[in-house]
């Protein structure tokens, strides 16, 4: 294997079949579904050596008997020491940001305009298995004082904006700040977060909302994530769009910027933002392996880490969702490998 040869830090190896599952290659979208070493494996496997659509097999196994290597910069994230900033506001993301760079923020702030969301009807009892693997948990001050135990809890991102319900979708966007920021550090808070929503009706006050938030949580060194919300207006989920989003907030002052993943040019929304950005997961997704898929390809196009609620938490097994999901951020995990994770924690074999 060319991961033997050698090593140079602050590189990745390139992986054996890497390319062909980048390009969704069917001949290993095939392989992929087989059990590994069964005759079938063996015998689409036969099609790699033979009739390789992309050339891939041979390349690669020229490559080994040169000796060469290829590798690609590691992509660690942020590092809270380089940045240009007080104690005080570099102490709170470091608690947040993790010495990897990377972050697995667990949302369950959903109830501030959904109500009892679905499997979040109970906040304290849904968390308490998940909170040893996420590292910090993103809520308002309400679930914060009744559900959690402040002996036993993980950093808080508080929820401070908020005033609209689903009762009335058209006026989504027309949030206030609800929570000040006296209460933040009564509380004890390692960020605050508010939603801002760019080309709605109530853009402008959207965006003073965060100006004005990050004006004053600046004083106390407090960090302000922004979430780039797109109320009901779902179809505005596409790279432009959230590359506007990511900038106008780090323009502001946002310490991170909370935005969804998007399969065509999300390298591009991050490139654009100065400040780390982290993934919303949006709607449950189909299957465990999309979000894993979605979550590493994010991470390998720029984002430090995600923030992760209903992916999670509404799965038929949130403990091993979680672990899963802190794998691909904390170690480097390929999707393949998260899922097989996920299979055994699920089965109860870890």
């Amino acid at each position: 294997m060319l991961s033997c040869i050698m090593s140079i830090a602050g590189y990745v190896d390139y992986k054996q079949r890497e390319f062909c599952s980048d390009v969704k290659c069917p001949v290993q979208l095939d392989l992929n579904a087989q059990k590994r070493e069964s005759e079938e494996y063996q015998k689409i496997r036969q099609t790699c050596r033979t009739n390789c659509k992309f050339t891939t097999w041979q390349f690669h196994h020229w490559l080994m008997e040169k000796g060469y290597l290829i590798v690609r910069p590691e992509n660690k994230g942020v590092h809270i020491g380089g940045m240009n900033m007080d104690w005080g506001m570099k102490n709170r993301l470091s608690q947040l940001i993790q010495s990897d760079g990377r972050a697995l923020f667990l949302p369950i702030d959903h109830g501030y305009f959904q109500g009892p969301t679905h499997k979040l009807e109970e906040p304290g009892k849904t968390i308490k298995p998940l909170l040893p693997y996420a590292d910090a948990i993103m809520l308002t001050r309400g679930i914060l004082r009744s559900c959690v135990d402040p002996a036993k809890t993980k950093p808080i991102i508080l929820r401070v904006s908020g005033g609209t319900s689903m009762a009335r979708k058209e006026e989504l966007s027309h949030e206030g700040i609800t929570t000040s920021v006296r209460e933040a550090i009564r509380l004890n808070a390692s960020a605050v977060s508010l939603s801002i929503f760019v080309g709605s009706e109530h853009e402008h006050e959207s965006l003073l909302n965060l100006s004005n938030l990050v004006n004053e949580c600046e004083e106390y060194g407090i960090p302000v994530m922004a979430v780039t919300a797109v109320g009901a207006e779902l179809e505005k989920r596409e790279a432009r769009y959230l590359a506007l989003c990511c900038r106008i907030a780090a323009e502001l002052g946002a310490r991170v910027v909370k935005t969804y993943y998007v399969e065509e040019g999300f390298e591009k929304v991050v490139r654009g933002c100065p400040v780390p950005v982290v993934m919303a997961g949006g709607p449950k997704v189909d299957s465990e392996l999309e979000t894993f898929e979605f979550v590493h390809d994010g991470i390998q196009k720029g984002a430090i880490g995600v923030n992760l609620g209903r992916n999670v938490w509404q799965s038929d097994y949130p403990v091993a969702m979680i672990r899963a999901i802190r794998a691909i951020i904390h170690e480097n995990a390929t999707p393949k490998e998260a899922h097989e994770l996920f299979n055994s924690i699920k089965k109860g074999k870890q």
